[in-house]
Parts: structure tokens; sequence; C-alpha cells
């Protein structure tokens, strides 16, 4: 079985900074892509940024120069640094991975439980 676990919300100023942690456990063989998904009130889940299991990353414009995604392999565990936070960003984080499990041949999406992030003006 595999579970991903965030952990790192809360409530913070606008201006202010918080980082959400995301580790994945479970009989893992392989992760490829890691990412961070939201869901604000009353709005579809967007993406906020992936990384490849290379490095590679890619983020929403809204997010672009404030947000950093980066992941520590050894420990499973993907990592959202979020600077200069805005009213706007106020949102349930979601955590995704792309994981091969031991005992299967492919990698399927799992997602973490989600963290709240309130951004107060």
């Amino acid at each position: 079985q595999v579970q991903l676990v965030e952990s790192g919300g809360g409530l913070v100023h606008a201006g202010g900074s918080l980082r959400l942690s995301c580790a994945a456990s479970g009989s893992i063989i392989s992760i490829n892509t890691m990412a961070w998904y939201r869901q604000g009130p009353g709005k579809q889940r967007e993406l906020v940024a992936v990384i490849t299991d290379g490095g590679t990353t890619n983020y929403a414009e809204s997010v672009k120069g404030r947000f950093t995604i980066s992941r520590d392999n050894a420990k499973k565990t993907v990592y959202l640094q979020m600077n200069s936070l805005k009213p706007e960003d106020t949102a349930v984080y979601y955590c995704y991975a792309n994981i091969r499990r031991s005992g299967t041949l492919r990698h399927n999406a799992y997602w973490g439980q989600g963290t709240q992030l309130t951004v107060s003006s």
C-alpha cells in the first residue's frame, strides 16, 4: 500500500512564507513525476507546480517567481516553498505522485489527503 502524507499548511499573513512537504511511503519501486495541485473555494483543482524525477520543473503562471518545488528522492519527499503569499493562494493543497509499487509494472497516480493554506490580507 502506498500513502502520501502532506504537512505544513496553516494560516499566514499576506507576504509571508510557508513550506509544504509530502512524503511517500509503502512498497515503492520508483517515483517519476511529483506535483502540487490546489483547489480554492468554489474553484476547480489546478496544477501549481510539477517536478520530474530528473529535476525538471514547471509552474503555473500565477505562482512563477514565488513558489519553488523540489524533491528529495532518497526521502521520497516533495516540497513546495511558497513565498510572497497572497490571499488568492488560499486553497487546499494536494500532493500528487506517479508511483510504481512493488509487484507492478506500471506507474499509477496517487494523491495526498490535502492540507489547508489560508492567507489573510
